[in-house]
């Protein structure tokens, strides 16, 4: 479980591990979203970078990742960054490979 969503209102942003491997789940717009917590472009954490019009931005250099696919939009980030599913339950938020 990566939370309750009573306590991740839109805007949150936290980290939780999958399979040992760090994902920041982030509350966009009311709805949730999971991707590797690593830029492919310098393996730096994407954790509190800007998230708007549906993108994360990396802090270090800019690059841009999609929320839904995981796909790189901005230099100089070319590589997609791994996506994982999320469901609510019961109140909670889990987050699993897909």
């Amino acid at each position: 479980m990566a939370g309750q969503v009573a306590e991740m209102p839109a805007g949150f942003q936290g980290e939780v591990k999958v399979g040992g491997v760090g994902v920041v789940v982030i509350n966009y717009e009311g709805e949730f979203y999971a991707l590797r917590n690593n830029c492919t472009h310098k393996d730096f954490p994407l954790l509190g970078g800007d998230v708007s019009s549906g993108k994360i931005t990396c802090e270090k250099h800019g690059g841009k990742f999609e929320l839904t696919t995981g796909k790189a939009r901005a230099l100089p980030a070319v590589k997609a960054v791994k996506i994982y599913k999320t469901e609510v339950e019961g109140g909670a938020v889990y987050v699993s490979e897909l």
